[in-house]
């Protein structure tokens, strides 16, 4: 499985839990090898009916602690369970760290879970390009539910909200977590707000600032609002709630059909991506040749404008 190149084989092979055949897709589609499109395909039968749940938040706050006692509730629950930890990009390799994936070895021998840590390489909003499809492949295996942890690089992380259904917000008291929470990208993209560390002196003050914060929000009548949970993943407790909220928020999702249009609009997302990326590969061709050296040669003349020379170009694409 290590080596295969056959579709059908792997995505066969995932399906029956082989977790062999999972970490071969997700190599593939990591790499960008050419046979991502017909994996897309032959996974697409198969997908759209995990839960996907997106847990975010500053560095140290306690993303992969949590993470953990999530996959031991939700395993405890009967469910299927996968788990994306984007890590930070290595340096040297560009590789991940693999610092997330050391912290879940407790559920590293359970065949009902699936681990895999992802490189950022570089990619901005804490996810990595590749993720949206590596969704795909563990819905494919049969996956009920993906927990997706982001990089944990701050305020500008909130790329996380148009690939999950629930996003979950971490913050920790004595980290200035209060103040960046109010700030308006990731008090946005919060359906659950999790007070983690609720041990630490602060906490309810931090509690009690987001309960601020989403109360001076504007909602119209069936809205939803942001839940607030304390909770000390370290020792375990609190994470029930935390399950609890996002139940409800699920529930409110299928009620309201906005999980309908979530999911609608992540597809449009991820086809915009797609397009743009070949957009680029074609930029990239006609960069070296000459149509785009020559357009860019008049514009410094000044005997054309950018504008008019971009739509020369997009001309030349079509």
């Amino acid at each position: 499985m290590r080596r295969s190149r056959d579709v059908s084989e792997l995505v066969a092979a995932a399906r029956e839990g082989d977790p062999r055949a999972v970490a071969r897709l997700i190599t593939l589609v990591e790499s960008g090898d050419d046979l991502v499109p017909q994996i897309a395909a032959t996974l697409a039968p198969h997908t759209g009916k995990a839960q996907v749940i997106g847990v975010t938040g500053s560095p140290g706050v306690g993303k992969s602690t949590t993470t953990t006692e999530l996959v031991r509730l939700l395993r405890a629950q009967g469910h299927r369970v996968g788990v994306l930890a984007v890590d930070p990009s290595s340096p040297f390799t560009g590789g991940s760290i693999l610092g997330d994936r050391v912290r879940m070895q407790q559920h590293a021998t359970d065949p009902g879970v699936y681990i895999r840590s992802m490189s950022s390489r570089g990619h901005l909003g804490g996810l990595a390009a590749a993720t949206p499809q590596a969704v795909r492949v563990l819905e494919g295996a049969g996956c009920d539910v993906v927990l997706v942890e982001t990089v944990g690089v701050g305020q500008a992380e909130v790329e996380v909200a148009s690939l999950a259904d629930t996003t979950v917000v971490l913050l920790a008291p004595g980290m200035g977590d209060a103040i960046q929470a109010v700030k308006a990208g990731i008090l946005e993209i919060a359906d659950v707000f999790v007070v983690n560390k609720a041990d630490r002196d602060g906490a309810d003050a931090t509690y009690h600032d987001i309960q601020g914060m989403i109360g001076l929000g504007e909602r119209g009548p069936g809205d939803w609002r942001p839940q607030v949970v304390r909770a000390i993943a370290s020792r375990g407790e609190g994470i029930d709630d935390v399950v609890a909220a996002i139940d409800k928020h699920r529930a409110w999702l299928v009620e309201h059909g906005e999980l309908r249009r979530r999911r609608e609009a992540r597809a449009a997302a991820e086809i915009e991506a797609i397009a743009l990326g070949h957009l680029r590969e074609r930029m990239g061709s006609l960069r070296a040749g000459t149509a785009l050296p020559g357009l860019a040669a008049e514009v410094a003349a000044g005997t054309t404008d950018p504008f008019k020379a971009a739509d020369t170009l997009l001309r030349d694409l079509s």
